[in-house]
């Protein structure tokens, strides 16, 4: 069955309550192992139908957010999974009370439970109303950004559409473009201020309401932070400030000298090469014709992935108008299958976030096994190392997508990864002090945004924009409205992505692909620290631990922009 063709009925609330109150009075009531079972078991189904089909209309409305029935559903939706979540409430409490609970572990992993006590921690019926306007906020936030229609050289474009215009070789137009990019987020600045204004409220109330201290221990809970806190996250970002920021600078140290320019501006920060950014050759269908060629020579299990995606029509990846920006993957469990949604632009980001949500969608895929609904993706921060090392274990075939430019194009895909990392680290960090300062103004917000600002990406020049300079930057990222604390996940992902880097490309290490493949069949049946460990890689929280990594992308990064500038030995600046 084509995508197109899985069926969306909106579920009778109030219908599918009793069926679920049934299933969990049968747990309660279970006077053996085989009653739980046959309980859970039922409640797993329920929420399988749910899930699936609140995120058709989730998909199907990010794809075409003009589209009258899908913005009802979602809004639908906005309005009743909290109440929905109350539900899974009173099953978490009830599996937990029972005697039964931990003697089904092929139902129920043990960070099942960790999860569980998570959520009864961060929810409880009082705030309900709460998490119903916090969820229209952040579809407020995600409508106005699709929205835009930004005149540029006589054409309409939508943010995503500016990208090529922000990455040409010709500066003139990087800077009319840049400006017209910004431009939109500085005409809607009141509104996006007001939006994350009431967000931060409506969060603080609700943690507050529960007993926390702030919602920053809530976010972690939300999160699903397993076995780490914030001293873990601190020790983390004094790591990135020590070892990845000098790095960073030198990276864009090297890439004014290509461009032959003393201080890069803003608008500059795209375009790394004189002759252009490498882009990838073909249409967007070639592009997915290359990617299914690649995915069947890197391995059976692929292959057979690639073509399911396929087959059922699993991917949207154009941008268009009304569409919702961004890439994500998501899963739609009654139907065994993962969605892949992007906005291709023409730039390297096309075959970036197609490797990375595949990486995420061959994850699920080899998850499919696990019963518990919420166990198919691991927590955030451990699933973001499958879409980040697949971007990596890719680069055998990037000669397919980017021809001669291949080396240009690895060149930037490694920078980014190191100079993405402090960025990161300063949108969770930004985040901390919002959360610890809740009575801030938006001023005062944009003051804290540039202050961090300058201490993680010190190369940043906004001179030429009123708008950046006074910390305007954050209101493009999507994540501090929608998701507060997952931004840092990638972070601590890409430490992870990049030693499968050094064991894939530099050490060619034999068990890097048997290696990945464990970790994406374990879903999330082990937490962030146990994948790190099951895959032999370093944990970024210990003291040190960037070190080693950060050396050898160094090394990769210096010899090749000293073959870029045609020199041979000396010093070069990354």
């Amino acid at each position: 069955m084509n995508f197109t063709d899985f069926p969306y009925i909106r579920p009778d609330l109030a219908a599918q309550e009793t069926t679920f109150q049934i299933a969990l009075q049968k747990l309660k009531d279970a006077a053996n192992l085989d009653e739980a079972r046959l309980a859970v078991a039922d409640i797993q189904g329920q929420q399988r139908h749910l899930e699936s089909m609140r995120m058709l209309a989730s998909i199907r409305h990010s794809i075409d957010t003009k589209d009258a029935f899908y913005a009802e559903e979602a809004a639908f939706w906005d309005e009743h999974q909290p109440l929905v979540e109350g539900w899974y409430s009173q099953y978490y409490q009830a599996i937990l009370a029972s005697p039964y609970h931990q003697d089904m572990p092929d139902l129920l992993p043990d960070t099942f439970f960790k999860m569980a006590q998570q959520h009864l921690r961060t929810y409880s019926d009082e705030i309900v109303p709460l998490l119903q306007e916090e969820n229209q906020l952040v579809t407020a936030y995600e409508r106005l950004i699709a929205a835009a229609e930004i005149p540029f050289q006589g054409q309409m474009y939508n943010l995503s559409g500016l990208g090529p215009h922000m990455q040409s070789t010709d500066r003139a137009e990087r800077q009319e473009s840049s400006q017209a990019f910004w431009g939109y987020y500085a005409k809607h600045r009141d509104e996006l201020a007001d939006i994350y204004d009431r967000l931060v409220n409506v969060r603080h109330t609700m943690a507050q309401q529960l007993g926390y201290a702030d919602f920053v221990e809530m976010g972690y809970d939300r999160m699903n932070r397993l076995d780490y806190d914030r001293q873990d996250v601190e020790v983390y970002r004094q790591e990135v400030l020590a070892h990845v920021v000098p790095l960073a600078s030198k990276v864009y140290a090297a890439q004014a000298e290509r461009l032959a320019v003393d201080q890069l501006a803003y608008y500059d920060l795209a375009l790394e090469f004189p002759e252009g950014n490498a882009v990838p050759e073909g249409t967007a269908e070639e592009i997915v014709a290359k990617a299914r060629q690649m995915y069947q020579e890197m391995s059976p299990e692929t292959a057979e992935f690639f073509d399911f995606m396929l087959q059922h029509g699993l991917m949207d990846l154009e941008t268009k108008p009304g569409k919702q920006g961004g890439g994500y993957c998501e899963y739609l469990p009654e139907f065994q299958s993962p969605f892949i949604f992007s906005n291709f632009n023409g730039t390297s980001a096309d075959v970036d976030v197609l490797t990375h949500e595949v990486g995420h969608a061959f994850q699920v895929y080899s998850s499919r096994h696990i019963t518990a609904p919420e166990l198919i993706f691991p927590t955030s921060e451990a699933a973001e190392i499958h879409s980040m090392s697949m971007e990596f274990l890719a680069w055998p075939w990037m000669e397919n997508f980017f021809g001669e430019g291949v080396e240009r194009y690895k060149y930037s895909h490694l920078a980014s990864a190191i100079t993405f990392i402090p960025y990161g680290v300063l949108v969770d960090h930004f985040q901390h002090e919002v959360y610890e300062h809740p009575q801030w103004t938006p001023e005062e917000r944009e003051a804290a945004w540039r202050r961090l600002e300058k201490q993680y990406t010190p190369w940043r020049d906004y001179t030429e924009s009123a708008f950046l300079d006074v910390g305007g930057y954050w209101y493009r990222q999507l994540h501090i409205f929608s998701d507060p604390f997952y931004y840092i996940d990638y972070t601590l992902a890409q430490m992870v992505a990049l030693q499968f880097w050094q064991k894939s490309f530099v050490e060619e290490s034999p068990a890097t692909w048997s290696q990945y493949l464990a970790i994406c069949q374990v879903g999330g049946t082990k937490s962030f620290l146990e994948l790190v460990t099951l895959a032999d890689m370093q944990s970024p929280f210990e003291k040190g631990s960037l070190q080693e990594v950060i050396r050898v992308c160094a090394d990769y990064l210096k010899t090749a922009h000293e073959g870029f500038m045609g020199q041979e030995g000396g010093e070069g600046n990354a």
